[in-house]
């Protein structure tokens, strides 16, 4: 019994490992839609990110605690919080 809860974990782990993929809401329904749009890996800091996909088109103010930045770019935005990548996601594509 052990064994094939540690086979389905192994599987499992193997499956999140290769999935790439955006969630889409349409018509009030979350929707998963693949994506190769490149983006910037999460705990990449600003200067990394900039350096990399140049100057974003808006950078939107700083709100909350913790501070939250978002950056748009032509076909996808990215989320810091203070200086970090915390989720960069597709916006058109």
């Amino acid at each position: 019994m052990k064994i094939r809860y540690f086979v389905a974990l192994l599987c499992g782990f193997g499956a999140v490992g290769v999935a790439c993929a955006d969630t889409v809401v349409v018509d009030d329904h979350v929707m998963v839609r693949d994506s190769s749009v490149a983006r910037p890996a999460r705990g990449s800091t600003m200067t990394t990110v900039e350096a990399k996909f140049g100057a974003p088109v808006t950078r939107h103010p700083t709100v909350g605690v913790p501070p939250i930045t978002r950056w748009d770019y032509a076909g996808f935005s990215v989320f810091f919080e203070r200086d970090r990548v915390i989720h960069a996601v597709v916006t058109s594509g």
